[in-house]
């Protein structure tokens, strides 16, 4: 689109420049005693509107000859034919008008030799002046571009992120659980089946929200619980859970399977090397426009080092930063029978589903 033909204001804003161009050039005819203000006035003002809708048609030869892509020789060599050609047109015009106005007893004892001089000069400074104005708009208009670009890369990048990481947490999740399954089998068939029919019923749940980037906290809590359901079913009584989220945090929007990690490590890392079992705490809070998460688990002073790869703070905090940037935190706490992770969101509430018109 052409930036000035495709906005109004813009299109007056350029005449009015040239009508000022026109209005100095007729000061600088009666200046000179060639011809009274008046009729320089009438003389000069035209022409000048008629110059810069000549040089409006430039613009497609300034997209096509960025100075950076186009040979020199061949930049000038276009732009001197071109202004060449410009030039020649808007003399012939004026030659045309001062008989015009001639014919209409408006024009004085002037002599057209003597304002041919002043008129190629004004005529070329019009030009260039145009040309360069053209150019100065091609080149916001390359850094509008490539800033729209560079963001568009960016939001790609960033997704392209977020999916490998929540690609890695399916894996990483049904290896733990299957790993669960296959300890129940030979010892309780029954639990086994039952932990079976809670993994359908979780990766029916996840797959309900597989197309969200980001889901409502009561949502993510929801699929929680049916983690839990299914680690209880291997832990009994020795898992113990309690969850402490206020109304007004519930309806706010977190990326989807976020928390999921959190306490699976909670478990594996700390409940099940606790003979007696532990507790789960996962508590939410809105603090201001931040959403603080907090997941806490007991833990034993004296486990043993962990063999597993962290891969599942590294995922959370990974998707964390990739979605919210320095816009969120999270860190960890770490004491010898406890062990919490804290998150602090954005405070975004979840928008409600649009209902869809009838047919």
């Amino acid at each position: 689109m052409h930036p000035i033909l495709g906005y109004r204001w813009r299109l007056l804003g350029y005449l009015l420049l040239w009508v000022t161009f026109g209005a100095l050039l007729a000061g600088v005819i009666a200046v000179t005693g060639q011809a009274s203000l008046r009729w320089a006035g009438f003389f000069a003002i035209p022409l000048a509107v008629l110059m810069g809708l000549e040089c409006l048609p430039c613009w497609y030869l300034v997209r096509g000859m960025a100075p950076e892509e186009v040979p020199a020789w061949r930049l000038v060599g276009t732009w001197l034919g071109t202004g060449f050609v410009l030039l020649s047109l808007w003399i012939a015009v004026a030659s045309g008008w001062i008989r015009a106005l001639r014919s209409l007893a408006l024009t004085p004892n002037v002599d057209p030799g003597m304002l041919m001089p002043l008129l190629v000069f004004a005529g070329c400074a019009g030009i260039l002046m145009a040309v360069l104005g053209l150019y100065t708009a091609a080149a916001f208009e390359r850094s509008r571009d490539a800033e729209r670009r560079a963001l568009e890369l960016r939001a790609l990048a960033r997704e392209a992120e977020m999916s490998f990481l929540r690609r890695q947490l399916d894996p990483h999740f049904l290896f733990n659980a299957l790993n669960s399954v296959a300890a129940l089998i030979g010892t309780d068939a029954g639990a086994a089946r039952r932990m079976c029919l809670l993994l359908a019923d979780f990766f029916r749940k996840s797959l309900t929200f597989s197309a969200q980037q980001t889901i409502a906290l009561r949502d993510e809590l929801t699929l929680i619980e049916t983690f839990l359901a299914i680690e209880e079913v291997r832990f009994g009584e020795r898992l113990r859970r309690s969850l402490d989220v206020s109304d007004d945090a519930l309806a706010m929007s977190v990326p989807a399977l976020l928390l999921q990690p959190l306490v699976e490590n909670a478990i594996h890392h700390g409940i099940a090397h606790l003979v007696a079992g532990g507790e789960i705490n996962v508590s939410a809070r809105v603090r201001g426009t931040l959403l603080d998460i907090a997941v806490e688990n007991t833990c034993d002073a004296d486990r043993p080092v962990s063999r597993g790869t962290g891969l599942g703070l590294r995922n959370v905090r990974g998707r964390v930063e990739s979605m919210y940037g320095t816009r969120a935190r999270m860190h960890t706490e770490s004491s010898p029978e406890k062990f919490r992770v804290l998150l602090a969101l954005p405070a975004t509430p979840m928008e409600a589903p649009r209902a869809h018109p009838d047919r």
